[in-house]
């Protein structure tokens, strides 16, 4: 078996919404795996019309759009008897390797989803909750709530102003990344024992979880850490500067490369002894960043940013998201997907590592999955159902 094809035989059905879970499984169909999305057929994912409708279709719009390429979608209402005896049938005929959903716990025995239930029809599934705030909580939690409770919002922003949400959801696509590794774990756990696994998933812990300098500082070593604007707690000079024709971050990360930006024309001025150490720049930080913009604003980003490469500090233009798209490491890095039935091509981004899977398939991926669209295949293909069935079990809203 070659290395593309390492996720071929593992199936997920994915009782998903939002962004967490999607963006999870959309990261498995970038390893090959085959995703099978459920969804109610009446109170289906809301992020289905988020977003301009671009295709004139009902529950397509842009926002879904992003993080669903390469899926299968079908409807079930496991409200229903019916639909939860066609969840069971779909697990076995499947073969199903990974069942995942973010929905409340309240309704895993409600729904028929809850682990035992599944493990009593396939021993070694491994079960993923994705929740707000673990098992024994029924809280609901989007992205923004997350990053406020888990003290996200206070370490971002000015020092003098309001907390701010980040500019991406971190809570949701950093659970999504960490659910990622759990299932990288327990199909090596299956691998070597056989066993399935069952994985409860705290969005919250998550969400904490990426303070892991911040919490020793203030449990420990009780040190105050909140909003710091551009600039870093322990390091200077770090921060945003003008430039004569927009604004450079410039990260000066040790006394080494402090020694060797002092030499450069014009910051000469700036080799003090009082500025010799970190401990000294930090201690003065708010001064020695308004001497320093002094000097950037008379070259442009593009100057200082030859000046500063050749000495080995790191340095960058703020770029839009716009630039970013046109940078030099991301040539041939963007996934495509194409809509035979409109010949919409969207650009996705970059998966964040490469993988063979991609590379087969030439980075191209199947358009996200219309509403339903796979329920004759599945049902009909796969559970040998017929089209008066499949008739009768639209009309009785199971599917």
């Amino acid at each position: 078996m070659t290395d593309d094809e390492l996720f071929k035989d593992i199936t997920i059905l994915s009782l998903e919404q939002a962004i967490v879970v999607p963006y999870f499984t959309y990261k498995m169909v970038l390893e090959g795996a085959k995703v099978i999305r459920i969804e109610n057929p009446e109170r289906h994912d809301p992020n289905r019309l988020v977003g301009e409708n671009i295709l004139n279709e009902y529950g397509m719009n842009t926002y879904y759009l992003t993080i669903n390429s390469g899926k299968k979608a079908i409807t079930l209402n496991l409200k229903k008897d019916e639909g939860k005896q066609l969840l069971y049938e779909l697990i076995k005929k499947l073969n199903v390797d990974i069942f995942v959903t973010n929905q409340l716990p309240k309704n895993y025995k409600k729904l028929g989803i809850d682990y035992e239930t599944l493990k009593s029809i396939k021993q070694d599934i491994i079960w993923i909750g994705v929740t707000g705030f673990g098992p024994d909580s029924n809280e609901g939690a989007y992205d923004p709530i997350l990053q406020a409770r888990s003290g996200l919002m206070d370490v971002t922003g000015e020092p003098d102003g309001p907390p701010e949400v980040l500019g991406i959801p971190l809570p949701d696509m950093g659970s999504s990344e960490m659910v990622y590794g759990l299932t990288m774990k327990a199909l090596y756990k299956r691998a070597i024992t056989g066993e399935g696994s069952k994985i409860d998933f705290s969005m919250f812990e998550s969400s904490v979880s990426w303070h892991a300098i911040n919490i020793p500082m203030v449990a420990t070593f009780k040190k105050k850490i909140t909003r710091r604007g551009n600039t870093h707690e322990f390091f200077a000079p770090v921060s945003v500067y003008k430039t004569k024709d927009g604004y450079i971050y410039i990260a000066v990360g040790n006394n080494r490369q402090w020694e060797d930006f002092v030499k450069l024309p014009g910051f000469e001025v700036l080799d003090k002894p009082e500025y010799k150490l970190n401990e000294g720049r930090i201690k003065d930080v708010k001064n020695l960043n308004k001497e320093i913009e002094k000097i950037t604003a008379k070259y442009t980003t593009d100057e200082l940013i030859n000046m500063l490469r050749k000495i080995v500090v790191p340095a960058s233009k703020i770029n839009t998201i716009k630039d970013v798209l046109k940078d030099e490491y991301l040539k041939g890095k963007f996934i495509e997907t194409v809509d035979e039935k409109s010949m919409l091509k969207i650009t996705l981004c970059p998966p964040g590592h490469n993988t063979d899977f991609l590379d087969k398939t030439k980075r191209k991926l199947t358009f996200p999955p219309r509403l339903g669209e796979h329920n004759l295949e599945i049902y009909h293909n796969l559970l040998g159902l017929s089209e008066n069935d499949i008739k009768n079990l639209k009309e009785k809203k199971v599917i």
